[in-house]
């Protein structure tokens, strides 16, 4: 996979990643691990990938892309209730990869996972003739029959986020137009947040187990609220959101104040990684309660109700607003 001034692609492996493998996997010596699950749990798998120039930047830190690569799959294990037991890695790189590259990519990978508590157990390493991948399968556990599921919202059920929403999505605007009118409203340190929240999601893993006891429906918002909103409702359920209960932070709040018309972004972009979940209307505040002790804040912005239209969006003005292209899509 590299010229002979290259490391091995078994070197690469056993300098790079063997030091972050865990039980099971052997040292990455052998083309399979084993992985068993504690008794009385199921295991939950889910598997994403990102590539260079479709969700990161080619010159983002390396480091910054690891931690995105596995954030993105620890955010969809914390969104079923599930905690983390391990992953494998599919590294798919371009010609110019270099080995300073490669050590930045594994320091911040081995980092993340650390403090997921989910060592890497295997994957396979290739060379690529287009821009690089890195694809994660993550493997975590529920107690048997725990998973919350996306598609078992009930009519009446109140609808929570964890965390606030847009701000990775005006990050990546800031990132693609640093001089855009709204960004003088925001001082060097609010734009650093809205740029961290873009290349470093943070998987609401310390509020599972109260999703796991209290929602009755959840999935994580990756490709915006209001899509995926209406992904998770389906066929015969729809929803009233608040516009105003949607949280927001200070840099969000100031560059809508300085430029109104960003409220679509913030309610359609992507990358949020925050928990999108229903609730009983009598386990909202013990809930919240349970989340927010795990140091994860909750905010109840709108209601299931019955129907097959999109969720309503009822702004500040009495407005109600739909979103035909509410989240990002592939193709």
């Amino acid at each position: 996979m590299a010229g002979p001034s290259r490391i091995s692609e078994d070197g690469l492996i056993a300098r790079y990643f063997a030091p972050l493998a865990g039980p099971g996997a052997d040292g990455l010596r052998d083309d399979a691990a084993t992985l068993t699950p504690t008794p009385g749990h199921d295991l939950v798998l889910t598997a994403d990938a990102v590539v260079a120039g479709i969700h990161y930047f080619p010159d983002d830190p390396p480091a910054s892309i690891a931690r995105k690569a596995l954030g993105v799959n620890l955010s969809d294990i914390a969104a079923k209730g599930a905690v983390p037991r391990g992953f494998l890695l599919t590294l798919a790189l371009p010609d110019d990869w270099t080995e300073a590259w490669l050590a930045g990519f594994a320091g911040g990978l081995g980092g993340a996972a650390a403090e997921a508590g989910c060592p890497l157990l295997g994957g396979d390493t290739v060379r690529s003739s287009g821009p690089a991948l890195i694809g994660v399968t993550m493997m975590g556990e529920v107690p048997t029959g725990g998973i919350v599921r996306r598609h078992t919202a009930r009519v009446g059920d109140r609808i929570c986020v964890t965390g606030t929403i847009g701000d990775a999505a005006l990050g990546l605007r800031l990132r693609l137009e640093p001089q855009a009118p709204w960004s003088a409203a925001l001082d060097p340190a609010l734009r650093a947040l809205l740029a961290d929240r873009y290349l470093h999601p943070r998987p609401r893993l310390a509020a599972a187990p109260a999703v796991r006891r209290h929602a009755s429906a959840a999935m994580d918002v990756s490709d915006g609220l209001a899509g995926d909103l209406a992904k998770m409702l389906g066929a015969g359920r729809s929803a009233r959101i608040d516009g105003a209960a949607v949280p927001l932070s200070q840099p969000a709040r100031r560059a809508l104040a300085a430029e109104p018309g960003l409220i679509d972004t913030i309610l359609t972009g992507g990358d949020d990684y925050e928990i999108l979940c229903t609730v009983a209307p009598e386990q909202l505040d013990a809930f919240r309660a349970e989340a927010e002790e795990g140091g994860v804040p909750l905010t109840a912005i709108g209601t299931v109700t019955a129907g097959d239209g999109p969720p309503r969006f009822v702004m500040d003005d009495g407005a109600a607003r739909v979103f035909a292209a509410g989240s990002f899509s592939h193709f």
